[in-house]
């Protein structure tokens, strides 16, 4: 049996790093991991090839060789997910799909033409397709009916399939599901509010398989919350310090965590020591009301701030999550945003509108309410909220795209990430004492000198950062050396940010104005009907 797995190329996100992977030759940041798990868990008597659309086309021949096509997709990868469908149905093949879209809207992919939906999660939905296959079966649908796989049993995935020299990471799963209950939150959906993990043994056995073909840079824990389960986080670091030591920490690690992860320190040492290096926070907002709202409890616990910056001091860059438009929100949301990003000085900031996501506690409120526009959803930051807001929808749009605006400012996200890094900097002196870089330090070769020499192009001669660009980058050689380099690629990934706000502001003005003008025709329309029996009269 020939498969031929694919994986949708991502449109122009925020997550997508298009111009800072120019500067280095790369093409995609983040593997397939969902795809090389299946190709895993499948039989290993199959022959696989997988091809990523971000990395290069599906080949003509491809097409052809396979038996049966399986794509998997996220809601960001609706575009071409369904082209990728038409395309293999073109050339008469099985088409199999499976991952968090189809899962969460299976109708989509049943009208694009798909023969067969795997959904939830494929330790107990790939065997149902292997057996439907193997009995001759044509298309079908297989549910794992609410239970939740033991991830103790999932298979090393086959990272031997990836063209890895094109991606900057590679992507690592720990655990699955959180313990929380945001509302607006897909993830307690589709993997449940009980975390499940790997055994240590078993991840680093996939630690080890990664190192035997060669990687050595930087992997991303892909954990939706890595901290979940903390007893068996802590686990796994205590089992992971000694093989990193042993091996010459050859990789550096980022992952998603809660903001809790501020009130224990002994984890974030843990997680220090064992080469972490960057997390990403999922804090939303800084209004109290609206976390309440949501029910983000974790984050009203303790004031954000100072948890983020104890995360920083702790030696771990912070990466985070910001939402606006979430009801009864008050004006000036973007602003209060703006300004805790500053305060807490967090170099790369996400800032969305808020989407009802499928299935998800608010998108069954607003469904109740009659406030959705429609059965889809999308989670680009390119894309207007598709439900109707408790403000004007004009106010948030502005609102959103100044923020988006003046966060990438390149001078404020230059001063920003220099300001961060002076914590890190001094945390470093503390954490690296027998190291001479800190995590996430990238690799020096032509590739990164040639993007070391654009940078100091742009940001210190072309742009108004020039005399600041050169200013904060003689203070950190001169008292944090072992950090300049990590400092250097965070500066180039602000190049995509520069570049993308502009996108932001065009996709997202244009799709208010088509809102509004269809909102007008609908109010026009409806005026006129109302009318009409007096003009008959």
């Amino acid at each position: 049996m020939n498969i031929l797995l694919v994986y949708p190329r991502f449109p122009k996100s925020f997550w997508s790093f298009d111009k800072t992977l120019e500067l280095v030759n790369l093409k995609a940041q983040l593997p397939p991991l969902g795809l090389v798990t299946v190709a895993a868990i499948l039989p290993q008597t199959w022959n696989f090839k997988l091809v990523d659309r971000n990395v290069r086309e599906v080949r003509h021949g491809e097409w052809q060789w396979a038996d049966i096509v399986i794509v998997s997709a996220m809601i960001v990868h609706r575009e071409d997910f369904l082209a990728a469908i038409q395309t293999a149905k073109g050339y008469g093949k099985l088409v199999a799909v499976g991952g968090p879209y189809p899962t969460s809207l299976p109708h989509e992919a049943t009208a694009a033409g798909a023969d067969f939906l795997i959904l939830d999660e494929g330790e107990i939905t790939l065997p149902m397709f292997v057996a439907a296959v193997e009995r001759g079966d044509r298309s079908g649908t297989f549910r794992a009916k609410g239970e939740k796989p033991d991830v103790t049993t999932t298979p090393i995935p086959r990272y031997d399939l990836l063209e890895m020299d094109a991606y900057a990471e590679m992507s690592i799963q720990f655990s699955r599901g959180c313990p929380f209950q945001c509302e607006f939150c897909d993830i307690i959906v589709l993997y449940g509010r009980k975390p499940r993990t790997k055994s240590p043994e078993q991840l680093l056995a996939e630690l080890q398989y990664l190192y035997d073909l060669g990687w050595r840079r930087s992997i991303f824990m892909v954990d939706d919350n890595f901290i979940g389960n903390k007893r068996n986080v802590k686990l796994l670091l205590k089992a992971m310090q000694p093989w990193m030591e042993q091996h010459g920490y050859p990789f550096s690690f980022a992952t998603e965590a809660s903001v809790d992860l501020a009130q224990d320190p002994e984890l974030m040492q843990m997680m220090v020591d064992c080469n972490f290096g960057t997390v990403f926070l999922g804090i939303e907002t800084p209004d109290d009301d609206s976390l309440t709202l949501t029910r983000k409890f974790q984050n009203t616990r303790d004031p954000l701030s100072e948890s983020v910056l104890a995360i920083s001091r702790a030696g771990l860059r912070v990466m985070a999550g910001f939402i606006i438009g979430f009801d009864g929100e008050k004006s000036g949301a973007g602003q209060r945003i703006y300004q805790f990003v500053e305060q807490t000085a967090i170099p790369t900031a996400l800032v969305s509108m808020l989407q009802a996501l499928p299935d998800t506690a608010l998108w069954h409120r607003l469904e109740k309410e009659g406030r959705l526009l429609g059965q889809s959803a999308d989670i680009n930051q390119t894309t207007l909220m598709n439900f109707v807001p408790t403000r004007p929808i004009e106010e948030i749009t502005e609102e959103y795209i100044q923020t988006f605006w003046n966060l990438y400012d390149p001078l404020t996200v230059l001063n920003r990430t220099f300001r961060h890094f002076l914590m890190l900097g001094e945390a470093q002196k503390k954490n690296y004492k027998n190291r001479t870089t800190s995590a996430g330090t990238p690799d020096i070769n032509w590739v990164t000198v040639r993007a070391f020499f654009i940078i100091l192009w742009r940001q210190g001669v072309m742009r108004k950062t020039r005399l600041r660009f050169w200013i904060n980058l003689a203070t950190v050689l001169w008292h944090y050396p072992a950090v300049a380099a990590n400092y250097l690629s965070v500066c180039a990934q602000a190049e995509h940010f520069l570049d993308f706000r502009q996108v932001v502001r065009q996709n997202i003005e244009a799709q208010l104005a088509a809102y509004l003008a269809a909102q007008q025709a609908q109010q026009a329309e409806s005026t006129a009907t109302a009318e009409e029996p007096l003009a008959v009269a």
